[in-house]
C-alpha cells in the first residue's frame, strides 16, 4: 500500500524519506514487509503522502470506503467535486 501511494504521488523513496522524515531504507523494508511499521512512522509517511491515519470502527469500514472511492482523486483540483448523492429540485421543496 505504501509503494502504490508513494508511486501515484510520484515519489521516489529518497523523496519520500525526505519529505517525511523516515529513513529511505526503512521506507524500502515497509514497503517489502521487512519490518513491523511504528505508529510514528505510519503517521509521519501518511502525511507526507497527503493521508491521514484514522481508526475506523469495523462495522462502519464499508460507509468509509464508499465515500472515499466516490471522492475527486486529485486533492489538488478544485474545479472537481463529488455529485451529491440526491439533489433537490424545486418541486420537491413541498
Amino acid at each position: 500500500m505504501l509503494r502504490i501511494a508513494r508511486e501515484a504521488m510520484g515519489l521516489s523513496q529518497r523523496e519520500l524519506s525526505a519529505k517525511s522524515g523516515v529513513p529511505q531504507g526503512h521506507i524500502s523494508k515497509i514497503e517489502n514487509n521487512a519490518v513491523d511499521l511504528r505508529v510514528s512512522s505510519l503517521i509521519a509517511l501518511a502525511r507526507a503522502l497527503d493521508l491521514e491515519p484514522m481508526l475506523v470502527p469495523r462495522k462502519s469500514v464499508p460507509a468509509v470506503q464508499s465515500i472515499v472511492s466516490s471522492a475527486p482523486q486529485d486533492s489538488n483540483d478544485d474545479t472537481e467535486f463529488a455529485r451529491p448523492a440526491y439533489r433537490l429540485d424545486e418541486d420537491d421543496h413541498g
